[in-house]
This record gives C-alpha cells, sequence and structure tokens, in this order.
C-alpha cells in the first residue's frame, strides 16, 4: 500500500483545489489559491528535465499533502517550496504576501537548497542542514518527504547514475527518518518508489513473489474479513473498518532476505487491519479473533501497553485460521491508524469535523539530539554510517528490571544497554541478565526484552575487546575515551619523576 501517489496527468490547481474541498474552509481555499497563482508566476517559462512545467512540481507535492488532509499552511509552503531557490522572488516578499508563518517554512526548505552530488563534504553538509532544518521546524521535513517522493516519481528524466544516488539517499536516509517520526505510509512509498532503481533485479523478483501469492491469497482473505466482520459484530464490537493489508514490496525484500527467499515462511504478505472506536473494543475484538481461532505462540504483540519507539500503537496477533492457513491481525483505533500512517504528519491533520489537530512538537527529542550530535561528529563518510546505525535503523525497545524503556538500535548488545543507562555501569559491566536468563555480552537484544545488568566493583574498566561488540556511537566513544585514558595514565607512570 503506502500512500497514494496517484494523481491527474497533466494535474492543475482544480485537482488541488477538489481535494481541499474534503476538508478545508473556503477562506483555506483562497489562501491556496493565491499562493498556487503567486508560484505560477514566479516559476513562469521554467520546465523540468522532463520537459514539464516547473509548477507542475510543487503542485503535486501540494496535491500529495492535500491526500492526507494536512493543515494548509503546510500545502502553502509547499506551493511555494522552490520560489527563493530559483526565481527572482525574495523571501521577505512571500513574508509580505503570505505572512511570517508561511515565511519561516519556506526559508527552512530553501536552507537546505537542492541536493547537489559534489564530492562527500558538500553532501555531509547537505544532510547537516537538514537535520538542524528538521529539529527548528518539523513541518519541513514533511514537505521535503513529499518533495523527494514526487522526484521518485520522475525520475526516468535523469541519467542512470543520479537515478542511483538519489534513490539509494532516499532509501538510507529519507525512508528512516520517515520511520524514526511514525510515518509508515511516506516510508513504504519512498521505499517502493526508489526500490526499482537502487536493486532493480530482486524488485522484479519480489514483485513476481508477491503478485503470485496475493492471486492467491486473494479469494480466501475475502473469506476471513467476512466470518471475522460478522463474529465482531455478533460479539457486540464496533467495527469502522477491516481491510485487508499487503505488505510493501522493499519490506517484502528485507524480509526474504532474512528468511534465505523463503516466502512460505512470512505471515504478514497479507494481513487484516481492523479500525475500532476506542481502545476497550480494541482488547474486546482481539479476544473475539481469539476466540474464534487459534492464535500462534509467541505472535501476540501488544504495542498499545508497550508502544515502538517512534509511537506506532496497534495491537498485533497471528492466528490459524480455516484450512490451518496464518494470518495476522492488527487492530487500532481510528486516531492510532492515523498516527500509524501518517506518523508527525498526523500532528497537522484536519479530523472528520474539520478540526485541526495540533500537538507540540516536544515529543520528537531524537530530532533535537541528532541536531546536536551532527555538529560535533558529522564530518566524513564513516562518520555518516555510523550516524546511520545510531539514527535510522529499525529501533528496538528494551526495558529496565524498574519497567523504564530504553530505546535502542536493532541488534545492540547489553554492553550497549549498560552504557546507555550511565558511563559508570557500563565500565564496571560484568555480566547481564535477559528476561531472567545469563546471556553473554555480545547477544543482541530484541524488543520487550528485560535486561538487567551486573556490575562488579572492582573491575578496572571495559576491554578493548567490546569496541568490536558495541553497536552505538555512544558505548564506542566512551569505551574509547576510557581506554585512552588509562593509556595516557600508564605512560605518565613509566616516566621518571624530574
Amino acid at each position: 500500500m503506502g500512500l497514494d501517489i496517484s494523481m491527474p496527468k497533466p494535474i492543475t490547481v482544480g485537482h488541488l483545489v477538489k481535494q481541499l474541498k474534503k476538508y478545508c474552509r473556503p477562506t483555506d481555499i483562497d489562501f491556496v489559491r493565491l499562493a498556487y497563482d503567486f508560484a505560477a508566476e514566479a516559476h513562469k517559462g521554467q520546465f523540468r528535465k522532463s520537459g514539464e512545467p516547473y509548477i507542475n512540481h510543487p503542485l503535486s507535492a501540494a496535491y500529495l499533502l492535500s491526500k492526507i488532509k494536512i493543515d494548509t499552511n503546510i500545502i502553502v509552503a509547499a506551493l511555494l517550496h522552490d520560489v527563493p531557490e530559483d526565481t527572482n522572488v525574495s523571501i521577505q516578499e512571500i513574508e509580505e504576501n503570505f505572512g511570517s508563518d508561511i515565511a519561516i517554512m519556506v526559508t527552512g526548505i530553501t536552507k537546505l537548497g537542492k541536493l547537489k552530488y559534489r564530492g562527500m563534504e558538500r553532501y555531509i553538509e547537505n544532510l547537516r542542514k537538514m537535520f538542524v532544518a528538521m529539529a527548528e521546524d518539523m513541518r519541513v521535513i514533511i514537505i521535503k518527504f513529499v518533495d523527494r517522493i514526487h522526484n521518485l516519481m520522475t525520475l526516468d528524466a535523469h541519467s542512470p547514475a543520479k537515478r542511483h544516488l538519489i534513490a539509494l539517499e532516499s532509501l538510507e536516509i529519507y525512508a528512516p527518518i520517515a520511520n524514526r517520526l511514525g510515518m509508515g505510509e511516506i516510508k513504504g512509498t519512498l521505499e517502493d518508489l526508489a526500490f526499482p532503481y537502487v536493486f532493480p533485479k530482486e524488485y522484479k523478483k519480489v514483485k513476481y513473489l508477491r503478485d503470485n501469492q496475493l492471486a492467491e491469497e486473494s479469494i480466501y482473505l475475502d473469506q476471513v474479513i467476512k466470518t471475522t466482520r460478522k463474529k465482531l459484530l455478533d460479539d457486540g464490537i464496533k467495527v469502522l473498518d477491516i481491510h485487508g493489508r499487503e505488505k510493501q514490496l522493499y519490506s517484502l525484500y528485507q524480509k526474504l532476505l532474512l528468511k534465505n527467499w523463503e516466502i512460505d515462511k512470512i505471515h504478514d504478505i497479507v494481513a487484516v487491519r481492523i479500525i475500532v472506536p476506542d481502545l476497550t473494543n480494541c482488547y474486546a475484538a482481539l479476544g473475539t479473533i481469539h476466540r474464534l481461532w487459534k492464535p500462534l505462540k509467541g505472535r501476540i504483540k501488544d504495542y498499545v501497553a508497550q508502544p515502538k519507539p517512534n509511537g506506532y500503537k496497534s495491537l498485533h496477533t497471528t492466528v490459524f485460521c480455516n484450512e490451518g492457513r496464518v494470518v495476522e491481525f492488527q487492530i487500532r483505533t481510528e486516531e492510532m491508524h492515523k498516527e500509524a500512517e501518517y506518523g508527525i504528519a498526523a500532528h497537522w491533520h484536519y479530523d472528520e469535523k474539520g478540526k485541526l489537530k495540533k500537538v507540540p512538537t516536544k515529543d520528537i527529542a531524537w530530532a533535537q539530539e541528532l541536531a546536536k550530535i551532527q555538529k560535533e561528529k558529522l564530518h566524513n563518510i564513516s562518520d555518516l554510517e555510523s550516524l546511520k546505525i545510531d539514527f535510522f535503523q529499525n529501533r528496538i525497545f528494551v526495558f529496565t528490571p524498574n519497567g523504564d524503556v530504553i530505546d535502542l538500535p536493532e541488534n545492540a548488545t547489553p554492553i550497549d544497554f549498560a552504557y546507555y543507562i550511565h558511563s559508570e555501569i557500563g565500565h564496571k559491566c560484568n555480566g547481564a541478565r535477559i528476561n531472567d536468563q545469563m546471556v553473554s555480552l555480545d547477544t543482541a537484544l530484541k524488543s520487550g526484552d528485560v535486561v538487567e545488568i551486573l556490575t562488579d566493583k572492582n573491575r578496572k574498566g571495559p576491554s578493548p575487546d567490546w569496541l568490536k561488540i558495541v553497536k552505538t556511537t555512544a558505548a564506542k566513544d566512551k569505551i574509547k575515551s576510557y581506554l585512552n585514558g588509562a593509556k595516557r595514565s600508564w605512560i605518565k607512570n613509566l616516566l621518571p619523576l624530574k
């Protein structure tokens, strides 16, 4: 699935207005039309590499945003986002015509500039700007995502080398950031648009496998949905929506790599998604499904009680349905569903009653942390690789014995966990228990693990071998700092006293 990226060709402002009429007041629509006219005049006579008028690009970005019923101020900024960079119109003129809020967003996007692949230093600098702009105003990255999605949709106008670079960056930087922001639909769209340009052979193979599987399962799944709906209604559970969800291609590709390309071992190629009005109905629906069909052991996941680090909430269960076939169910409220699809973008989303839901961005602490770290650490390609591990990899959440949630990158170890808690606990770490079982210090942690670190106050410090084990930059830095300090102390003691 992913974000609905279908759009009329050629696209016109009338198509955008039609979308906006579904959720906006007439005065807001007039404001958007004004911005379109302003941008169209500024870009007059400019064309993209594909030969189409340049205005089609910001208009398409705005149209994509309108599909998620986003605040019209963000749509206006999307329409104007290339004006200061590509025309003679200044930010000051934008502020005079559209106000300071729009000007702030357009300034944030303009600071990012056009992505130019002119050596690693220039590229790193562009990324640094993006991280800072993101920390200052999260709306900037939302506009940047739809800008990138439309660029991926029109990649064929570029040379093969540039297509590969843009697609690779979308997979390695943009999609993981969307994931960290809880924007599941945006993440999936970025990945699936970039996938055929980065791994063309694998893309064809995965698409063939999925299409074959879907052809077999669609009739079966319709029957499962029909049976489930009836049982839920019989039990007095109100169902707002129940539908099948196809696994996105790149996500399926990643799972196939882990399962040695054995598609029969993947149980969520198609999942059934159930949307209910409230939390009580979520758990009631889970109970109904478990009475109807036998659940697979270890496959019930309560992301409501324990949300993922990016804020994702849902109940997941995998069950044996008719004929013993395995089906995954995802149960959530409408609010959880919108948050799961659009993440931080849902904070500027109009609800069904036409009310704008605004949530302060203080929750996105990791974006501020990322902006701070890049100032100190992001200098070259190896720094970027470390940053990808710390911030862009899949995340896991593990617990202290007291129930505190710790957010770490996938495959982090008990040593990473210990250093996350405190440097001294890391230095004195002598062993670990995961879920009350003693484990070696190089064990990969998994989401939901309860981790207890055993310390030895007599331990002198970390082992140099730990540098080969830990995954986080923070743990590596603390270990190196201790070892370098110990080395300096040893050398100092060797020197003869004057």
